[in-house]
């Protein structure tokens, strides 16, 4: 392990100096010029982030740490805690008997049906304001620009960070591809694995097989787990006040609202966390239907 930790230092610190080596290169500096690592926005794009935003980006916050949880927990856990049944009666009353699921992979479920709610809220709102062209790609300048932003970010020498106004290309482009790839990907894929997928429709198996959705929903959680870590990162190291008052209080100066929210939320998700766990799911879960061991 230590052996790997150092092998990681060594390559980090050697992307560094080669970084720092190619921007004193003349062509690189006349690249880094013309395309400073920011595309500018669309006419009519609005300016700041409202408060909507904020509340999205704590429900998704909280939601997607809890999936990422349940999800590992569903894939490696010997032995469930609990068993859960769904009740046949009413309007999800089927001829068939109703399978028996694990508690994790219930609270997985639910979770998952939380997150697309809030997901479909997100993406109304997005183009109902407007905010979409903050994070959607509308100019093949954006990659010049993202490479840009690679190199400073790479060379320890970062972009200038004004998040309010307009992200860089690097960010729009991570930005786009987690709400507009991973996240489909993980909900398509993640349906396709669950019991909601109709089992008789031969066609449809054999143009979606299980195994093909089993083999990209792992890698769309990992690239989940290594976003949150970067964009943690990148937050706190870029100006965290003023970053966490954009994305907690809706506003651009330099007090200290944000960050209390933020602490606040933290302590939310981490009672969350806490309360995640079978003797509190059992009472939940049998609202729902019944819980056996």
């Amino acid at each position: 392990m230590a052996l790997r930790a150092i092998a990681v230092v060594a390559v980090l610190l050697v992307l560094v100096v080669a970084a720092r080596c190619l921007r004193e290169l003349s062509p690189v500096q006349d690249f880094l010029s013309v395309y400073p690592g920011e595309s500018p926005l669309p006419a009519g794009a609005p300016v700041g982030l409202p408060a909507w935003l904020g509340w999205q980006h704590f429900l998704n916050s909280l939601l997607i740490l809890l999936i990422i949880r349940s999800g590992w927990q569903v894939r490696t856990s010997p032995r469930p805690p609990a068993y859960w049944t769904r009740n046949n009666t009413g309007l999800v009353r089927t001829k068939e008997k109703p399978a028996k699921i694990s508690l994790n992979l219930w609270f997985h479920l639910t979770l998952d049906a939380l997150w697309i709610l809030n997901g479909i809220i997100f993406f109304v709102l997005l183009f109902a304001t407007g905010q979409w062209m903050r994070v959607v790609p509308t100019s093949w300048d954006v990659f010049p620009n993202a490479l840009s932003a690679l190199l400073q970010y790479a060379s320890l020498n970062w972009p200038l960070e004004n998040g309010w106004n307009n992200y860089n290309s690097l960010q729009l482009l991570s930005y786009f591809t987690t709400i507009f790839i991973a996240a489909p990907l993980a909900i398509l894929t993640g349906l396709r694995i669950s019991g909601a997928w109709p089992k008789n429709a031969t066609g449809l198996n054999r143009a979606y097989p299980l195994e093909a959705a089993r083999a990209v929903h792992l890698p769309v959680m990992i690239y989940f787990v290594a976003f949150i870590i970067v964009h943690v990162t990148l937050v706190l190291a870029t100006g965290a006040v003023r970053n966490l008052n954009h994305m907690y209080a809706a506003t651009d100066d330099g007090g200290w609202t944000g960050l209390w929210i933020f602490a606040g939320s933290l302590a939310f998700m981490a009672t969350a966390w806490w309360l995640a766990r079978p003797i509190f799911l059992r009472p939940l879960a049998s609202l729902m239907g019944k819980v056996s061991r």
